[in-house]
């Protein structure tokens, strides 16, 4: 008769580690590879430039028309912002100051986080109070009501100020 330690049994192929990352490895890049898939078509478009833009032959373009007549009025300003107040002076050109001038600063990565301002005329510039996080950089837009020009910027982390101009420089045109 057979004696219970004499019958020599086969270990299960499952119990080797090496058959796990054999068949886990590649199993598992299938799923990240979905993930990134997945990830990747509920983002969206994700254009770094916050304007309308056409696209042409896969070519992107954006209208540089505002920017073109901020250029031809010679507009340029200075963003304050400290003490829970954001205020606009004008530094160059002819600016109107009867209407309220719309400001946009946007978070670098999170577009949740921007604020839309519309700064009314005060004294020799515009001003509202809204506190502003000083955290992180601004980019920053500023354009009347009508959009007939534009001003941009860079408000860096922990500053209180930024110079607005025209994004095309100078040259003749």
């Amino acid at each position: 008769m057979n004696e219970p330690g004499s019958m020599q049994t086969r270990p299960s192929t499952w119990r080797n580690p090496v058959m796990w990352l054999v068949v886990g490895l590649p199993l598992l890049s299938i799923v990240a590879g979905v993930g990134l898939v997945v990830i990747a078509t509920r983002a969206g478009g994700s254009d770094a430039v916050s304007d309308p833009v056409r696209r042409v032959s896969q070519i992107q373009t954006s209208d540089l028309g505002p920017d073109q007549a901020a250029r031809r009025l010679g507009l340029s300003a200075v963003l304050r912002v400290e003490d829970g107040i954001v205020e606009v002076l004008p530094a160059t050109g002819g600016f109107a100051h009867d209407a309220p001038l719309r400001l946009t600063l946007e978070h670098p990565t999170r577009g949740a986080e921007d604020l839309q301002l519309e700064l009314p005329a005060q004294g020799p510039g515009w001003r509202i109070e809204q506190a502003v996080d000083a955290d992180h950089d601004w980019i920053v837009h500023l354009r009347p009501a009508d959009g007939a020009w534009r001003l941009q910027g860079r408000l860096p982390r922990q500053q209180h100020a930024a110079r607005l101009a025209p994004v095309l420089g100078g040259g003749s045109g």
